[in-house]
């Protein structure tokens, strides 16, 4: 039997703390789902399609022995549904700290009691990915700041495009 996990989310941008979650959840499972939400109510930077050509962009790049497969798909409904619809017995999800805990023990609480057939696994992000968050990113790119160390040099590349800095 295949083990297939999810990790949803915006992923407006792809980041370095996204990236490390990936390759540690991809190391759980056979498959690995990337959810990609459509979300217009975070009035995302990029659209789906972008967000969802980085995100590929990106996971063409992780290799290692022992990694499930990866897949990228969009989606917009409840993620205990997603996961019901692709086969997926776990949800991954990266926490930064105390405040991240918070409202993902929250989300746990509630995708269980909506499928208990869907476990959630935390996965403690590295020190380094700590502090990154996307609204963050885009933030500083928007203000002129360099985000060179927060994600990868294509990505990095997009958001300067995005805000016209060469």
């Amino acid at each position: 039997m295949q083990r297939i996990g999810v990790y949803p989310g915006t992923f407006d941008p792809i980041h370095n703390g996204h990236i490390d979650i990936i390759q540690r959840g991809a190391r759980l499972v056979d498959k690995l789902v990337i959810a990609v939400a459509i979300n217009e109510d975070k009035g995302p930077l990029f659209t789906l399609d972008e967000r969802v050509a980085m995100m590929r962009e990106e996971t063409d790049r992780i290799t290692g022995e022992g990694l499930g497969k990866i897949e990228i798909v969009p989606f917009k409904n409840l993620v205990t549904q997603f996961a019901a619809d692709v086969g997926a017995s776990v949800i991954i999800r990266g926490l930064r700290g105390v405040a991240d805990f918070d409202y993902e023990f929250q989300m746990a609480g509630m995708n269980a009691r909506l499928n208990a057939e869907v476990e959630t696994v935390f996965l403690m992000a590295e020190a380094n990915n700590q502090a990154i968050a996307s609204k963050l990113i885009r933030e500083i790119a928007r203000l002129g700041g360099n985000v060179d160390s927060f994600t990868t040099p294509a990505v990095a590349a997009k958001l300067y495009k995005r805000f016209s800095r060469t």
